[in-house]
Parts: C-alpha cells; sequence; structure tokens
C-alpha cells in the first residue's frame, strides 16, 4: 500500500511540477532521477532491488535545426516512468537496463530509442514527414496511406495569419475550395463550396468539430484549433452518407499530450481602414450631369434656385462647399480589432488536458458616426482524456471529452442587402445637394429642409437623410448568442487492436435581440409619432450518439482497418419568441424591453413564437482500409441513412465508395530514381454521397394558422376578423434523397530530398435528383413542395506545389503554389419549361430578372440580360445601321447599339443571352515564408479569375436622379467620348433600364492577404524563461490587383434570399478592409 501511495505522488509530482529543471542529484525528493520518490533518506529493501536494474539516462533533444526542444516528453517504453526535457533540450531519467524511450512533441514526430548515456535525438517536424497522421471519418490514417483526394491545414498555419474567423486563414491553403466572403461586415463570414456548387440547394459542407457532425466553424476561435481535415472526394467523405454531397470539413481542436505542461499567449491589437471606397460626384458634378440629361432629352437644364436654399448654391458655384459626400461621412477610420487567447495544455501518461480562453473585439469600418457597430466574442474550449483502467499495455478503459462554448455580443447593424436594406447603397444613390447635419450638429431632418427650402428629388420618400435612416432603422439594436458543442465519449480496448467506441455530442444554441426605433420624421410621408420596441428570442439543440468498432488485423504483410458503427441523430429541438409594441415609456436602447412598453390593444404590434421542425436520422456505415507493405492501398466504405425527411419507401439511402492506391516509388524496378525521387503514389476513386437538405415531413399534409397576419375578413365589415387555417404547403410523397456522384484520379510525390511536394487530382462529379422548390400557380392557394428537379456537373483539376529548403545554417524558406480549375454546368432540369428563373427587382424596382438559377448547358446562377455592340456615334451611323433598331426612328447619337442575337430583325426579350459567370474558372494560393535565425517574413496571396460581375449602384429606371459614381464621367456627351457608356436622360430610357452587359464587368483579382515580419527574442537571447517570445507585425489586404471598378471584387452577394449558386452581384457592396496588428507570440 505504501509502495502505491509513493507512486501515485510521483505521478502528481510530475504532472505539477513539469520539465526537470532541477539540477540533477541535488538531493531534492523531487529530482528527475529518481525513478520513485521517496520521503525518507533510507532506501526500503524494494526500492534498492528495483534501483539494481535501473541505469541512468541522460541526452539531449533537438529540432533539425540543432535549436533544444523545451518540455519534450521523454517516457520509458511500457511503463508510466518518464520525465520531459528542460529549458536547455536536456533530460535525465532513471530506466531499465536496456529500456526503450517514447520522445515526443507536438508538432513533431514521435521517437522509438533505445537507451542510453549522452544521447542527441534529433525530432522530425510532422509537417515534413509522409508517416504524420491525418484525420479522416471515424479515424486517423498515415498520409502517404490515403487513397482519396483530402487536404490538411494545420492550426498553426492558420493562427498565424491572425484573422478573426476560421474561413478567412483557410481561404489561400485549401485547394479545390472555394471561400468567398459574404461581404466586410463584422461577423457576416464567408460562402464556402468544394469542387464547385453540385446543388441549388444548401450546398455548404458539412462540419465535424471533434467528432460532432453539424457543427460549425464560427464557435471555434482559430487559436483553438489544431488542425483542418477537408475530405474533397466521394470516397473521402462517403463514411458521413447523407450530408456529405458538398464535401466535409472536419476540424480537430488542440489537445492535450503527456509532458511539461505548456502555456501560451497570443495575442494582436490592430486597426482596420477602407482602402477604396467609390468617389461619388460632388455637387457641381452631380449638377452638371443632371443638366445635361435634361438637355440630351431636348429640355432645358434646371433652374437649380427653385430647388435648393440661396445659401448653398451660392457656396456650391463658388467652390466653398463639395456637397456631402455621404459614404465618407459612415466611415470608421482606425477601427479597432483585437484578439487575445490563452491556451494551457499538457498531462501525464494517463491524462491529458487542454484548456482555451480567447476574447475578439472588433469595429465596423462603416456605421452611424459615434454609434458604430462592433463586436465582442468569447471562447471558451476544454478537452481532456483519462485513462481510467490499464492492463498491460492496453488502454483498457478511456474517457474524455471536448467542449467548446462561445459567447457573442454584437451592438449596432447595417444593411447588407438588396436596394431595400443597404446601407452603402443608400449612401451612393443619395444627392450631395443635402446636409447630414444642422447647425447644432443634430440630423438634418424634414423640418430642417422645409425652414431652409431645400426642395430637390422629393418623391418616395427619396429625400429621407440616409444616415439617420441607418441609424434609426438598422443600427439601434443588440444581438447576443450563446452556441455550445460537445461530446462526450468512452474507448473500451478489451483485446490488442481492438477497439470499441461510444460518443455522445451535442450542440445548443441561444439568441436574443432587441431593437428600438425612435419617433423620427425623415419625410413628409416617412413618419412616426410611436416609438418602437422589438424583442425576440430563440434556443435551440440537437444530439447525435455514434458508436463504432474497429479492428486493426495483420496477415503477415497485409494490414487491414475494419470499422463498423452506427449514428443516432435528432434535430429541431427547440422554439422562438418574438414581439413588437410601440410606446414605450423610456426613449432609448438601454430601456427597450417589452416590459417597458405599455400593454394595450393599440401597442402591440406583432407577437410570435413557435417551434422547430424536427428531424431524424438513423446510419449505419463499415469501412475496410487495406494496404499491403505499404505499397498497395485500398479503402472500401458503405454506409446507410434513414431520414424522415422522406416517406417510407424512399426514406433510406445507400452510399458506397471505393479507392485505391500505388506507392510506386517502393517498387524495386523504381531503385534506380531514388536519388531523386523520395516517392511517388497514384491514387483513384469512386464514390456516392447524399443530400436531404429541405424542410422536413413534406410527404405529410400541413395544416397553418392565418393568425399571424390578421386573419380573413367575413360579411360587410372589413372589422369582422376571424381566424382559420389553411393547407400550408403540397405535398409530394415521391421525394427522395439528392445524390451527388465522383470520379478522382490523383497523384502525390515528393522529390529532391523531400524538399519538392506535388499533388494533383482531377474530379468528375455529378448530382443527381436536385431537391429544389417546384414553381406552382398562386392559385394552388399553398406553398410549393420540394421535388427532385435536376442535375448538374462539376470537372476540374487542382495542382499543389511546395518546397521548403534551406540556405546554410541560418536560412529556412518555403514557397507554396496551389491552383484550381473547375467547370460547372446544368444538364437537366425537371420542369416543362426546362429552366429556373431567377428573381425580379433585384438591380432597381421592376428589373427584369439578371441571372437564371439553372437551365441546360449552362452553368448555374449565370447573369442573363442583353448585350451591347457599342455607342451610335453620330446620325449617318444610324442611318447606315442594317441591323435591328430598339427604337427605330427615334433612334439617337449616343444610344446603345444592340445585338440581335437570334437574327430576327427585332430586339426582344428573346435576345437576351448569357452576360457571365459570377463563379471563378480559377482559384489560387500563393504563400511565402523565409526565416533567418531570430527573423521570420511571411506572405499570402489568394486569386480567382473567370468570373464577372454585375454592378449597379443607382436605379436608372425610376429614380433618375440619384447620385453617380465617377464612372459616368466615362459616358457618351458627344461623338467619340464613349463607345461602352450611352448618353443620360432626364427619365427612364431603354439604354439605361435593360438588364445588360452594361452593367458586367470581369471580377478577376489578386490579393496580398496577409504579409507578416516577426522576430523571435528567444532565439537570440536563450537564457530567457520562455520556450518562445515573438514580437510580430501583420498587414491584411495589402493589396487588390483587379480591373474591376468597384469596391472590393471579392462579392459573396446574389440575392437576399439566394443560395450560394447567386454571387458576384454589386449594388452597393460593404468591402474588406485593410488592417495593420501588432502582436506577441508567448510560450512557457
Amino acid at each position: 500500500m505504501r509502495t502505491k501511495s509513493i507512486y501515485l505522488f510521483s505521478l502528481i509530482s510530475l504532472f505539477v511540477f513539469g520539465s526537470n529543471k532541477a539540477e540533477a542529484n541535488d538531493g531534492s525528493p523531487f529530482s528527475s532521477d529518481n525513478a520513485v520518490l521517496t520521503t525518507s533518506k533510507e532506501k526500503s529493501p524494494e526500492t534498492n532491488e528495483q534501483s539494481q536494474n535501473k541505469v541512468k539516462v541522460t541526452g539531449k533533444v533537438v529540432d533539425e535545426k540543432g535549436e533544444a526542444i523545451i518540455g519534450a516528453s521523454v517516457l520509458e517504453k511500457g511503463t508510466t516512468n518518464g520525465t520531459s526535457t528542460n529549458i536547455d533540450g536536456v533530460f535525465t531519467l532513471s530506466a531499465k537496463v536496456n529500456s526503450t524511450l517514447v520522445i515526443s512533441y507536438i508538432g513533431y514526430r514521435t521517437q522509438v530509442v533505445s537507451a542510453g548515456k549522452n544521447m542527441k535525438v534529433v525530432l522530425v517536424e510532422e509537417s515534413k514527414s509522409l508517416d504524420e497522421v491525418v484525420v479522416i471519418g471515424y479515424g486517423v490514417q498515415k498520409k502517404k496511406l490515403v487513397t482519396g483526394s483530402t487536404v490538411q491545414v494545420k492550426g498553426d498555419d492558420i493562427a498565424k495569419l491572425n484573422t478573426v474567423d476560421v474561413m478567412g486563414a483557410l481561404q489561400s491553403q485549401a485547394p479545390g475550395v472555394n471561400i468567398t466572403q459574404s461581404n466586410g461586415f463584422i461577423g457576416c463570414g464567408y460562402t464556402v463550396n468544394i469542387r464547385g456548387i453540385g446543388t441549388i440547394g444548401d450546398s455548404e459542407p458539412l462540419y465535424v468539430v471533434d467528432g460532432v457532425a453539424n457543427a460549425s466553424l464560427d464557435g471555434l476561435n482559430p487559436s483553438d484549433i489544431e488542425s483542418v481535415d477537408i475530405l474533397k472526394d466521394a470516397a473521402s467523405s462517403a463514411i458521413y452518407g447523407a450530408r456529405a454531397a458538398n464535401g466535409v470539413i472536419l476540424i480537430t481542436t488542440k489537445q492535450g499530450k503527456s509532458g511539461t505542461s505548456v502555456v501560451s499567449y497570443d495575442g494582436y491589437y490592430g486597426v482596420q481602414n477602407l482602402y477604396k471606397i467609390p468617389t461619388i460626384l460632388n455637387a457641381k458634378e452631380y449638377m452638371s450631369m443632371q443638366d445635361e440629361g435634361r438637355v440630351m432629352d431636348g429640355l432645358e437644364p434646371y433652374n437649380w434656385s427653385n430647388y435648393i436654399p440661396a445659401k448653398d448654391l451660392k457656396i456650391i458655384e463658388d467652390g466653398t462647399w463639395k456637397g456631402t459626400n455621404w459614404l465618407k461621412e459612415i466611415k470608421n477610420k482606425n477601427a479597432v480589432v483585437q484578439n487575445h487567447s490563452l491556451n494551457f495544455s499538457g498531462g501525464t501518461p494517463n491524462s491529458t488536458y487542454s484548456v482555451g480562453l480567447s476574447m475578439t473585439t472588433q469595429e465596423a469600418t462603416m456605421g452611424v458616426p459615434r454609434a458604430v457597430p462592433d463586436l465582442h466574442r468569447y471562447n471558451f474550449r476544454v478537452n481532456t482524456s483519462q485513462i481510467v483502467k490499464k492492463i498491460g499495455d492496453l488502454d483498457f478503459l478511456k474517457v474524455g471529452e471536448t467542449i467548446n462554448y462561445k459567447y457573442e455580443e454584437t451592438r449596432g447593424s447595417f444593411g447588407t442587402g438588396g436596394i431595400y436594406w443597404n446601407g452603402v447603397h443608400n449612401m451612393l444613390v443619395m444627392s450631395p445637394l443635402m446636409h447630414a447635419y444642422d447647425y447644432n450638429g443634430d440630423y438634418y431632418m424634414y423640418k430642417d429642409r422645409i425652414a431652409d427650402g431645400y426642395n430637390w428629388d422629393i418623391s418616395n420618400s427619396s429625400d429621407k437623410n440616409p444616415i439617420a435612416y441607418l441609424d434609426y432603422f438598422m443600427n439601434q439594436n443588440k444581438n447576443k448568442g450563446h452556441y455550445l458543442q460537445s461530446s462526450i465519449y468512452a474507448e473500451l480496448q478489451p483485446m490488442k487492436n481492438l477497439k470499441i467506441k461510444s460518443q455522445f455530442g451535442y450542440i445548443y444554441g441561444s439568441s436574443s435581440y432587441r431593437g428600438y426605433v425612435p419617433t423620427y420624421e425623415l419625410t413628409s410621408t416617412l413618419i412616426s409619432d410611436k416609438d418602437q420596441v422589438t424583442q425576440s428570442m430563440s434556443i435551440y439543440n440537437r444530439w447525435s450518439w455514434e458508436n463504432t468498432v474497429d479492428y486493426l488485423y495483420n496477415l503477415n504483410d497485409h494490414h487491414f482497418d475494419v470499422l463498423l458503427g452506427s449514428t443516432l441523430e435528432k434535430s429541431g429541438y427547440g422554439e422562438t419568441l418574438n414581439g413588437t409594441k410601440v410606446g414605450s415609456y423610456y426613449t432609448d436602447l438601454a430601456h427597450a424591453y417589452m416590459v417597458n412598453v405599455p400593454t394595450n390593444p393599440t401597442s402591440v404590434t406583432t407577437l410570435g413564437g413557435g417551434p422547430y421542425s424536427q428531424a431524424a436520422v438513423s446510419s449505419f456505415f463499415g469501412r475496410i482500409l487495406y494496404n499491403y507493405q505499404e505499397k498497395y492501398m485500398a479503402s472500401f466504405t458503405m454506409r446507410a441513412d434513414g431520414c424522415s425527411t422522406f416517406a417510407r419507401g424512399h426514406r433510406w439511402g445507400y452510399f458506397p465508395s471505393f479507392s485505391a492506391g500505388w506507392v510506386i516509388s517502393n517498387e524495386n524496378f523504381m531503385k534506380s530514381t531514388s536519388n531523386w525521387l523520395d516517392f511517388l503514389k497514384v491514387r483513384a476513386s469512386w464514390g456516392q454521397n447524399g443530400n436531404n437538405r429541405v424542410d422536413t415531413f413534406q410527404w405529410i399534409s400541413q395544416i397553418a394558422s392565418n393568425n399571424t397576419y390578421g386573419g380573413y375578413s367575413f360579411g360587410d365589415s372589413m372589422n369582422n376578423i376571424s381566424t382559420g387555417f389553411y393547407a400550408y404547403r403540397l405535398t409530394n410523397p415521391n421525394l427522395k434523397w439528392e445524390t451527388e456522384q465522383q470520379t478522382d484520379a490523383g497523384f502525390d510525390a515528393r522529390l529532391l530530398s523531400n524538399r519538392l511536394g506535388v499533388e494533383f487530382d482531377w474530379y468528375h462529379r455529378v448530382t443527381k435528383d436536385w431537391l429544389v422548390e417546384a414553381p406552382v400557380l398562386y392559385s394552388c392557394g399553398a406553398n410549393p413542395p420540394s421535388v427532385n428537379g435536376g442535375n448538374i456537373k462539376n470537372d476540374g483539376v487542382e495542382l499543389t506545389l511546395h518546397w521548403n529548403d534551406k540556405v546554410g545554417k541560418d536560412i529556412n524558406y518555403g514557397i507554396n503554389y496551389n491552383i484550381s480549375y473547375n467547370r460547372n454546368r446544368v444538364t437537366k432540369v425537371g420542369n416543362s419549361e426546362g429552366l429556373i428563373h431567377g428573381p425580379g427587382s433585384l438591380l432597381w424596382e421592376g428589373a427584369e430578372e439578371c441571372y437564371r438559377v439553372a437551365e441546360p448547358g449552362q452553368p448555374v446562377g449565370y447573369f442573363f440580360g442583353y448585350k451591347s455592340k457599342g455607342i451610335f456615334q453620330n446620325q449617318a451611323q444610324i442611318d447606315n445601321y442594317k441591323g435591328a433598331l430598339l427604337n427605330g426612328k427615334k433612334t439617337q447619337p449616343g444610344d446603345v447599339i444592340w445585338e440581335d442575337v437570334n437574327h430576327d430583325g427585332v430586339i426582344d426579350t428573346n435576345d437576351r443571352t448569357k452576360l457571365g459567370d459570377p463563379h471563378p474558372d480559377f482559384t489560387m494560393g500563393l504563400s511565402f515564408n523565409i526565416s533567418w535565425k531570430a527573423l521570420d517574413l511571411s506572405v499570402t496571396t489568394y486569386g480567382a479569375f473567370g468570373q464577372q460581375i454585375m454592378k449597379c449602384y443607382r436605379d436608372f429606371s425610376s429614380s433618375p436622379l440619384q447620385n453617380y459614381t465617377t464612372d459616368i464621367l466615362k459616358r457618351w456627351h458627344g461623338e467619340g467620348t464613349s463607345n461602352k457608356l450611352p448618353r443620360l436622360s432626364s427619365s427612364s430610357s431603354s439604354n439605361w433600364n435593360k438588364i445588360s452587359d452594361l452593367y458586367v464587368e470581369n471580377g478577376d483579382y489578386l490579393k496580398i492577404k496577409n504579409v507578416t515580419i516577426g522576430y523571435d527574442f528567444k532565439k537570440t537571447f536563450k537564457s530567457l524563461p520562455f520556450t518562445q517570445l515573438r514580437l510580430y507585425a501583420t498587414v491584411q489586404n495589402l493589396y487588390t490587383f483587379t480591373g474591376y471598378s468597384g469596391m472590393d471584387p471579392e462579392i459573396g452577394f446574389g440575392g437576399e434570399s439566394a443560395g450560394s449558386y447567386a454571387q458576384g452581384i454589386d449594388l452597393g457592396y460593404y468591402p474588406g478592409s485593410r488592417n495593420v496588428l501588432f502582436g506577441l507570440n508567448v510560450k512557457f
């Protein structure tokens, strides 16, 4: 009993005191020279006997550069006897004679060596080793044995880019993954698709965090991530079956390792600024354009004294006042962004832990002055594992858990939607002739305009102050959100090579919103004498239970890894509650709660709430991994998923996959190439995956109440309101799984002493039985059901090159390059018309569709409209023109020459055609890093090529008095002045009110995403009590090479309710910012 107590005390001491920093043989009871710690100078007979079989083992652990590795774990194999390296990388350990040591450190390949004296052990970074383990579905596998198409991004490579969110860092490092920012406003995130768009529904990949599917990257701080593994082909992702049609992204958060405890701090502080905004016409330029439009129509110029105050007209004409630049008024210069994270990790051979704490704050770069929106985010992460019972070399019972929690609070917002809810658009179109503020510094409002005699552009509330509108309707609100993704697991190892694991995953989210709209008088019609309070809350959660059995079996040189498993999932638990009342006791957001508004028949304007729609999935899966001498590899996967979304008879989907690989470089006939070819593997795969992302229970007739919008009126009075019920949705009992099928072939190579790495992939991806919403007549009286309505294919290639080398002893450098090509085409649309139309009124009110959702032979979401062939320069050109004229004899110099696409002699809707594709043909990432002694420099770039952008900053059709950007200075205003932009008009003109290529530009760009320079003082001053002390400076979005005339060519917007198939539409896009950061990395 006494011996067991001493042994336990030894383990606790090792855990608490960590590394062997005390001098050896100092007589302390805590000296790591002692295999067993005692509290008495006299040794027991048992201890003396053990000492006779032990020897003193000493050594030093270094990296490939010869630098000491501090805190490396040194463990006597098959025991719990161990220590860790001190500040000089040195260790001392008492071990059995002829024992074996296992030496490991996070980020390095574990070494197993024979114990001895004065050892020197060199650890190789995992990223440079083909034996590196990568994460695959429900397990790990050596990178060199993977037969599917995957890409891994290390957590360090993510963290060093210092982005607020994870996706921003992945953008340049994952070939075949198209990542586009939704917009540049705080917390808006990214649109992600892998190997093209395979559906017009939800095309986002499946996210799996620490083994829990349907998790979210938004719940993680970049500093919490150990690695991100992306499964791109169907063979790799088929193990996730029902949800993997769009690819799978596996996220592993930081795990603890046995050895010395490690404490790290990573933090930065910086400022953000918009580096490019449109140049809006000033007051004098604007007045000149408006006059020119009238002259072009044969009218007299405006008598401006009838519209704007005399005092304003005078200072405009003499140049004293340039007018209001509304966009500059809302710029927030030097918007603050900062992040601070702490990580603690360590453990013993039986127990490990990793804990992370982080805080992020970010201000918006545009918003209401003195009340700019900001975001505060707090993350907490705990990962632990414990070996509860060990039998010999077997970890008989192991348990653990992962907890990732996020609290986020956003104060204020900014409309980033279509023309009716877009703060940037409102600033771009507003006349520069009106003031933003009165003499007292308050908003220039309707009463001020009446007092001053301002009378310009007053129809349809166009004269509202856009900053006041932004403040009152968009900015006075607060959002709070809690998000938890977690799991607990138990793993049983009853015999060698057999592991039985059960994991329960739980995801929880809740949010609350409060909004306040004060009383206002913005225009003669946009008035309210009652303020408004809105409050809403929601809560949701889901759970999953997964059970797997994994058995490794070796038969001579044949190696098998057999996995069987099952999954149960339930989602849709939760409900929402919302309400709006008017007439608050208070007049600010701080008191905007429902309780602070009286409740009476006239104060409650809306009240709603309800449950989420529940769904369940049951799955069974199996996989066999095989390799012979690590030369020939194969993998077979089968998964069956049953989902409540579909009716009986269509509920179960079956998704197989197969892949194979051949390491040619291991063949005898390749020995002659060994001096330059280190590794060559060819691989091929085929597989199917499913998609069920539509509303559930569409095979059941659903009934809804009309209570939410006021009820029906019967009889001879509108006040006789009755509440009734109606058929909510048409049913479709034949709805079935959407199926994605993919074939992939590629190779991986290492050359020139592993300095050059090459990965290549070709793929053919076909999606069948699209899940789309069917078009139905309004007379049906119910919402349309989902149907299996079409097919689409994506073909592409991916190439990755990376070079790592050193010059002399102190200079190390690396270059990484990746490029991807994807061709997207719709092959079938299953309706009578053979196509799916896009929405109208997107560019302006009453506009025709500007893109087609789907049409056979075309890419999904392609731009659609009229083509121009130039501008008529003079009357003689018009008279001699033999083609079709839209306006016949009324055609004037300066009008557009429209292309008669179908050659029928008439310009009409049948001449509309493809104008462009918002999705890039090529995406590219290029990064470079170099270090010299303690100094390091890295540069990261990202580019997209072959896509088009549709840009429209104003309504040329129904609002001709809106302002212009300086693009209009390139218009036609006389012979030879322009062959692209037509003449101006004072009213709606056929030159401008048609969706055409006048609004389309090439969107190619190459961004210098990140430039970082750092200095690690630890490498210069080795006596510092740190393992790292690095200062760095970073510039993000340093420069964008592009020919696009707008603010930012990386545009994820395609309509407020559109899927990711629609993007590249610039109505006044909230752009990304250039950020300058200063940071510190500290490790103990």
